[in-house]
């Protein structure tokens, strides 16, 4: 006991010299002392190699499995190369993995850096044909017209064609949009010009021109970039077609106005100072219609202008030749001619007096006119929410609103100079003053009415807002943030009911709708919000609290 005692397996362990034998004496020794018959013994031993071959097994099968994982990754590695360099169109210089010398392991630590580096390299290819594909994208949506903002996540890159020959296909698409759109830039930049330069020549309103075809073609400084659809350019070339029309019909009416300008002063012998006030009309008789540039030279107002004068020397030469045909029928009958020439060289002279007092009070309609243009200009310029921002002729704006409201400020003075003008050349002729065929006083009177109707509608459009903010500011003050609100009663709104009526307005001849409230003799009451409400008698003894 005590010599088997002396050799046990922990012993053993220790001393780091057990084997298979050292144990298997053990287990002889063990089962000696036991006293384990030899068939026990067999059977025990024989269970102890099953055990031992299933532990080899088991290791066997496992490194079996790994070997064919290593196979596998490194098929894998290599089908992933082909693939990806397939893709970049590019050659790696990599021998087939049956072909590198080494183990298993060996041919995976040559392959895997290879994957590593086509798989940077394809990352970088796919960031280039991202940053090429949205620039193509973004140009053709400008040119389709399309207003949504385009960005990489947008964009679906083929992964399965990225080689170096179809990235250099789409540098040259882009290329040619690139080109395509600078072209129309140009384009544009040629059609805003043109619109500009006969804008200019016609006093129109070059601004709402632009933004009517497109909004960004004005505030271009705001947005991305002025529009280059196709839709924008038809509409510039429509327009600029459509100007020069215009420019056409009002140069040839003016050049028509101007010889008759000219006919007339020759027929009644004209004084050269009376000529000389439209030589900005007669100058264009013998002008083309590209050498008519002169800012306003073709405005609206000259075209009036030249009617109204070409009108009154009609009406002059008519008075001359009814009085000349008198004096030949005299003639002829042989009566006596000395007091009818007496008499029609006074008719004469007044006619030149008429014409003289009338020019007076045509210059003073003139400014008048111009005065409420440029109100109904002011009127349109401060409804634009964005007239204060950035960009190009906002200082030039800036002062011509400036310069309106002096000169409208003068409207009402500029009106009561003109009617007593009116009326003192009507009480000293016996006879209306006709404005375009109607009573200039009666025109008057319907832009007063007019405008005081506007500036009424100005002023209860500033007192509504202001109850209303008034309102909402006590029932903030009342209320707070309090989500349970006591009952309020119902709504009180009281309005004028408009209606229309037909006036004529200085800008023109014919007559205009505008809106008009009817007048009564009672008081209009004072004007409560819209959403107005009456508080409960309740809610307005706690309004304190």
């Amino acid at each position: 006991m005590s010599s088997m005692s002396g050799s046990s397996p922990l012993s053993l362990s220790k001393s780091g010299t057990t084997t298979c034998a050292t144990l298997l004496q053990q287990l002889q020794e063990i089962w000696d002392e036991i006293g384990e018959s030899d068939s026990e013994r067999d059977k025990k031993l024989l269970q102890v190699e099953q055990e031992c071959l299933d532990i080899y097994r088991r290791n066997v099968e496992k490194e079996r499995k790994y070997r064919a994982e290593l196979h596998q990754s490194l098929a894998e590695a290599e089908a992933e190369i082909s693939k990806l360099v397939s893709a970049l169109g590019e050659q790696a210089s990599l021998p087939l993995s049956g072909k590198i010398k080494g183990t298993l392991k060996q041919k995976l630590s040559v392959v895997d850096p290879v994957l590593k580096d086509i798989r940077t390299k394809k990352q970088e290819r796919i960031k280039e044909f991202l940053n090429i594909e949205t620039q193509i994208a973004v140009i053709c949506a400008e040119i389709a017209g399309n207003d949504r903002v385009i960005g990489p996540t947008d964009i679906q890159v083929d992964e399965q064609d990225l080689t170096a020959k179809r990235l250099g296909e789409l540098k040259s698409h882009l290329q040619e949009l690139q080109s395509e759109k600078k072209l129309r830039l140009q384009r544009v930049n040629s059609y805003m010009s043109e619109i500009h330069e006969l804008s200019v020549v016609m006093s129109l309103d070059f601004k709402q021109i632009i933004a009517n075809i497109n909004p960004s073609l004005v505030n271009h400084m705001t947005v991305q970039s002025k529009s280059i659809s196709n839709e924008t350019l038809a509409s510039l070339t429509s327009e600029v077609n459509s100007l020069k029309q215009l420019k056409q019909q009002r140069l040839e009416r003016l050049q028509d106005l101007g010889s008759s300008l000219i006919e007339l002063w020759n027929l009644m012998d004209m004084p050269m100072e009376e000529q000389l006030r439209f030589n900005h009309i007669t100058s264009l008789v013998s002008s083309s219609i590209d050498e008519v540039s002169k800012q306003g030279s073709l405005a609206i107002h000259i075209v009036e202008q030249a009617e109204v004068e070409v009108e009154r020397l009609n009406v002059l030469k008519t008075d001359i030749e009814t009085a000349r045909q008198i004096l030949i029928q005299l003639m002829e009958s042989g009566s006596d001619l000395s007091y009818l020439l007496s008499s029609m060289d006074d008719q004469v002279v007044k006619a030149k007096e008429q014409a003289a007092s009338r020019k007076e009070v045509l210059d003073k309609v003139e400014k008048w006119k111009h005065a409420s243009q440029e109100e109904s200009w002011l009127d349109e310029y401060e409804k634009d929410e964005n007239r204060y921002s950035a960009g190009k002729g906002v200082h030039i704006n800036l002062k011509r609103a400036e310069k309106a409201r002096i000169l409208v400020s003068k409207i009402p003075s500029l009106i009561e100079n003109l009617t007593a003008k009116v009326k003192a050349w009507e009480k000293e002729k016996g006879m209306p003053f006709l404005y375009h065929k109607a009573p200039l006083l009666h025109t008057l009177e319907e832009y007063i009415i007019s405008r005081q109707e506007k500036q009424e509608e100005k002023r209860r459009s500033r007192e509504q807002k202001r109850l209303q903010d008034q309102f909402a500011a006590e029932q903030e003050t009342i209320y707070g943030s309090k989500s349970a609100k006591k009952p309020l009663g119902n709504a009180n709104t009281i309005l004028g009911t408009p209606n229309s009526r037909r006036v004529s307005t200085p800008s023109g001849r014919y007559g205009v709708s505008i809106g008009k409230e009817k007048r009564g003799s009672g008081n209009v009451g004072a004007v409560i919000p819209v959403n107005y409400v009456a508080l409960a008698k309740d809610d307005q003894k706690s309004g304190g609290l």
